[in-house]
């Protein structure tokens, strides 16, 4: 008992929004020369996104950078306070409209949506970290103030604010995780999303009770249209979104 206990008190870590570790610019003298965190922070990110999570490690990172392993530790603790800091570097890509501008609340809330969604597609290492840390970095509480400004504009009552901003941001944490996994599978084999998708099509019919299931969904995939992959998933979510925002704007209407 004791002994899980001890294990369970070493597993706890600190965010690096709550030490003061994310302002430190280094540990003091003798730091490598031409490397500081945004260089290493912007490294990261560009090894994440071509890696992935299973193929990061500091010590790749240190080659890439071109430095010691050692020297990166001069700027961050631990690997998961630098995956921290990269995690929101990239939200830092997010474009957000002003709540307080003269525009509809749902073209805003389409905005972020798709910001969201464009993210997750962009950098496919962002959905299993966001339910890793805290993220309270200042890009993301930055989005995530725009969403709630943005939500109370639609008349939602206060006590289904959260309600709301889940059914849509989780749709779209979910629907952009896929699309991310999709295209980042079909890089992997070499082949364009298009060829990926028809390959699929073709092996999993080979398969006769995947094949039933396909052959009742033919005149659905028919009705629902599109020439590319692409396409396909641009209608399917734009629809869907409509299809919450329509929700809103019913619970809104019974008051």
């Amino acid at each position: 008992m004791a002994e899980a206990a001890e294990q369970t008190k070493r597993a706890v870590r600190t965010s690096v929004w709550l030490s003061g570790k994310a302002r430190r610019g280094g540990r003091g003298g003798g730091q490598p020369s031409g490397l500081d965190r945004d260089r290493i922070v912007a490294a990261t990110v560009r090894l994440l996104d071509s890696e992935g999570l299973a193929g990061f490690s500091m010590r790749r990172l240190a080659a890439d950078l071109n430095v010691t392993a050692m020297s990166v530790y001069w700027y961050v603790d631990t690997k998961d306070d630098l995956l921290e800091l990269a995690l929101d570097a990239v939200m830092g890509e997010f474009r957000l409209p002003d709540p307080d501008a003269d525009e509809d609340w749902r073209d805003q809330l389409r905005a972020l949506a798709r910001e969201y969604r464009g993210l997750l597609v962009r950098h496919p290492w962002v959905s299993p970290l966001a339910g890793v840390y805290l993220n309270i970095g200042p890009n993301y509480l930055a989005f995530s103030r725009t969403v709630q400004r943005v939500m109370r504009r639609t008349g939602i009552p206060e006590s289904r604010l959260t309600s709301a901003i889940a059914a849509v941001f989780q749709f779209v944490y979910g629907y952009g995780t896929l699309e991310g996994h999709f295209l980042a599978g079909a890089a992997a084999t070499g082949m364009g999303p298009d060829d990926y998708f028809r390959q699929a099509m073709s092996t999993v019919t080979g398969v006769q009770r995947a094949a039933e299931v396909i052959e009742e969904s033919k005149k659905i995939m028919a009705a629902r249209g599109g020439e590319t992959v692409a396409e396909m998933m641009e209608r399917d979510f734009a629809y869907a979104l409509d299809l919450l925002i329509a929700g809103i704007e019913a619970m809104v209407a019974r008051g």
